[in-house]
């Protein structure tokens, strides 16, 4: 059960960070007031995050 929780939590990881990874501007115009970091900052943490995603997808399979 845990590795099925983990490879769910991989999953998201990966799927969360498609959109703002593809067209990080079409996704940042609707959440503009939540952001106030710069672009390259917010594009390597989402980049950060699909990898690390990716990770424990090769990890927990």
């Amino acid at each position: 059960m845990t590795s099925t929780l983990l490879l769910a939590f991989a999953l998201m990881l990966v799927l969360e960070g498609l959109m703002p990874f593809i067209a990080p501007a079409a996704w940042r115009k609707p959440f503009a007031a939540w952001f106030n970091s710069r672009m390259a900052r917010f594009a390597s943490s989402v980049l950060t995050s699909m990898l690390i995603g990716l990770v424990m997808l090769m990890i927990f399979s």
